[in-house]
């Protein structure tokens, strides 16, 4: 019998591995989303190709400085370590690597061992992780550049679904309604919103985060995720904006706030569905 502390520690190191292969993730994907957007811009008006781009890929090219261009060597792209061993500088020019790397290697690992401590070594903790990595890519992603990816959130989607047909997180019916009721509710919200003030709320891909969400942990778990979201939602875009270091007109990405919902309601969604219901019906 393998010991919680081991389980815990080893799925550490895992998340720092994998934490660092987010970091491309985040940087890459919504380039190459770019690039493909153009290409069937082009082809749909049948323009000529833009000049030859060199290969992006999540595999290509390898791992660069983004100033001078070195090539960054296994040695100096062992999650964390490397960070603290050479100073936060790149070795080759001296210039500064940007905090956020480790950050988000550091933020990969402990969220995995949270999620491993709460779970132990069972096969709900093996989908409990993939969508824990996919959550804090999606998050961060949609934090840049107000966008979430398909490539994230439809796989993702469908893989919740494919888990609770083994009942994994909650039962099937649960899932489907959720994933259903996920989209529609925000999707309702939208079209609502627009049509009293002639602008958009939100993006298509909120819809589809919480559908994810709904089909995962099942549709009881929605009133308490959009409920959470909204407030620290507000609470940070009224504190934005009062401190002036935000433009009003400027939209503020909701994502990372139903993904950490989400990310709680994963955890700690039965006693929070509880606590919202009991708040609700005393």
């Amino acid at each position: 019998m393998i010991e919680p502390s081991t389980i815990i520690f080893i799925t550490g190191i895992l998340g720092l591995i994998v934490g660092s292969f987010l970091n491309v993730v985040i940087y890459r994907l919504p380039i190459m989303m770019e690039r493909e957007w153009r290409a069937q811009c082009a082809e749909g008006l049948n323009l000529s190709p833009s000049e030859a781009e060199k290969v992006l890929n999540l595999s290509q090219p390898r791992s660069h400085c983004p100033h001078c261009g070195h090539q960054i060597t296994v040695l100096e792209n062992i999650p964390l370590l490397s960070y603290i061993w050479q100073r936060g500088q790149c070795t080759a020019c001296q210039k500064a690597i940007s905090l956020r790397y480790p950050l988000i290697e550091a933020a990969s690992a402990l969220l995995a061992m949270i999620t491993a401590w709460h779970f132990g070594l069972t096969w709900p903790l093996v989908g409990a992780l993939a969508l824990t990595w996919a959550l804090l890519a999606a998050s961060m992603i949609d934090f840049d550049h107000q966008l979430l990816p398909d490539n994230i959130t439809i796989p993702f989607l469908w893989l919740g679904l494919l888990c609770n047909l083994f009942g994994l997180y909650t039962d099937i019916e649960s899932s489907v309604i959720g994933a259903m009721a996920g989209y529609l509710s925000l999707f309702t919200v939208y079209w609502l919103f627009k049509l009293f003030t002639g602008k958009e709320g939100m993006g298509y891909g909120d819809f589809k985060l919480l559908a994810l969400l709904g089909a995962w942990l099942g549709w009881q778990t929605l009133p308490v995720i959009i409920l959470i979201s909204s407030l620290v939602g507000t609470v940070v875009g009224i504190t934005l904006i009062l401190w002036r270091s935000h433009d009003k007109n400027v939209p503020i990405p909701f994502g990372p706030y139903l993904a950490a919902a989400g990310w709680l309601s994963l955890l700690w969604g039965e006693n929070m569905t509880q606590a919202y219901f009991l708040w609700i019906y005393p």
